[in-house]
């Protein structure tokens, strides 16, 4: 069986996970239970369409309950004042600029969100532990490129 995935993630990550659970275990759960309740009164079960989908909304619904509590049960909370000022750790807002002079915001986080890279990402490894200023080499899937650091907003 595999291991539970230890998350690090800031106070701020950590409460929308929890705020994301609590609005699926509460209203989404509720919504769900109705429309399998409203889709039951229509009948047959076997052709009912209606029936089906609620089913399998309901089932994705739980799978990603049971995700988000392993990630909160297993999290480790990063201590934020631990960062150097200018270094890019779990939280931080970072501004890069590539080889073309394209420029790009990204947030260092576990939480998947637009805006956001992994920690474990290939943009993320090169970044965590880095400075303004410095230039990083990204070794992602679709090639190596180079990027300059140029500011670090702590979390």
């Amino acid at each position: 069986m595999n291991e539970p995935r230890s998350d690090q993630l800031t106070a701020t990550q950590r409460a929308d996970l929890e705020a994301e659970l609590a609005e699926l275990e509460g209203p989404r759960r509720q919504a769900v239970v109705l429309a399998i309740k409203t889709a039951r009164e229509h009948g047959d079960l076997s052709e009912n369409f209606e029936y089906h989908a609620a089913k399998n909304e309901q089932g994705l619904l739980e799978a990603r309950i049971r995700t988000l509590k392993s990630r909160l049960d297993n999290a480790v909370l990063v201590d934020e004042s631990a960062l150097k000022a200018g270094e890019v750790g779990i939280g931080s807002v970072v501004e890069i600029e590539d080889e073309d002079g394209g420029k790009m915001q990204i947030e260092i986080s576990s939480v998947s969100r637009p805006g956001t890279a992994s920690p474990e990402s290939p943009l993320g490894r090169a970044l965590v532990g880095r400075v303004e200023g410095d230039t990083v080499e990204i070794s992602a899937p679709g090639g190596t490129w180079l990027a300059q650091i140029l500011s670090v907003k702590s979390p």
